[in-house]
């Protein structure tokens, strides 16, 4: 039976970097510059404006939000009144910094292009940049192509990557002090570019397709167990499995990207229900 794809929030710019906390959908619009957090209801609230671009969000272990700032390549945290730095990685990203995954003490990987996409330079590997809670960056992996979505297992041992130009998964173990280690492939996914990605109970993870109106459900090994399609060219570039139950398969969809789409404004949030729940993180 096909899923019913329903709107929450239409107009934006470029949603992604989709996280459920406290009962709300929380989500940057890169282009438009803005974190906004949404109730299943479709009430909003802009939360905060990144003027370089905001991406990964998270949270310290004493609540306060985590942003990956794109272009200048800095994580920012939230205080009183405003953003300080809470960790420079311009040192440690060759490109602008993307999507994250913060685990419950704090601790943040964040990938990055590897490269300036929008200056339209020469494809090269990147890396995951590890942050721990007191703003020390380093580096937790390298040689990754194009290190995008990200989730950690529920036991805190396991992290699986979207590669999106490899076209795969990647997973690594989590050793005790945060670093990734014996690295190997978690799917190979043929034809398909794997942007933003969560986790469910059964241990498979939800693929936003960035180069078609698909999102897919995938276990490892690669075998595909189920295509949400969004229709209308309307690209999936994130997802998160949230509400009540973290039944409700939220995606960030878009007809258009890069910067054009801070004028064209066809980004929407769009859900459908799942019979699996969410699990692990983020």
């Amino acid at each position: 039976m096909a899923n019913v794809i329903q709107t929450l929030v239409p107009g934006l710019a470029f949603p992604e970097g989709p996280r459920w906390h406290d009962g709300r959908l929380w989500f940057s619009d890169i282009h438009g510059l803005d974190i906004i957090a949404t109730d299943l209801g479709g009430r909003v609230e802009k939360i905060a404006s990144i003027v370089e671009s905001p991406s990964g969000l998270g949270w310290t272990a004493d609540g306060k939000l985590l942003v990956v700032s794109m272009n200048d390549r800095r994580l920012l945290r939230q205080k009183a009144g405003g953003f300080v730095t809470h960790a420079d990685l311009s040192a440690l990203a060759k490109g602008p910094c993307n999507d994250m995954v913060v685990t419950p003490a704090g601790r943040a990987y964040i990938g990055s292009f590897g490269f300036d996409m929008w200056a339209g330079a020469e494809r090269a590997l990147a890396s995951i940049i590890k942050v721990e809670p007191d703003g020390n960056a380093s580096i937790a992996a390298d040689g990754l192509d194009f290190p995008n979505g990200m989730v950690i297992t529920p036991d805190g041992k396991g992290l699986i990557v979207a590669e999106s130009y490899g076209g795969r998964l990647t997973r690594f173990d989590v050793a005790a002090d945060g670093s990734l280690i014996n690295r190997r492939l978690f799917a190979e996914l043929p034809g398909v570019v794997p942007d933003g990605i969560c986790l469910d109970a059964e241990g498979a993870v939800w693929v936003g397709h960035a180069r078609a109106p698909q999102c897919l459900r995938v276990f490892e090994g690669g075998r595909i167990d189920r295509v949400v399609q969004t229709g209308e060219g309307r690209h999936v570039y994130a997802c998160m499995l949230g509400g009540a139950e973290r039944r409700t398969l939220l995606m960030c969809t878009s007809a258009t990207r890069g910067l054009e789409s801070a004028t064209a404004r066809t980004g929407r949030i769009e859900f459908t229900h799942v019979d699996i729940p969410g699990a692990g993180w983020p």
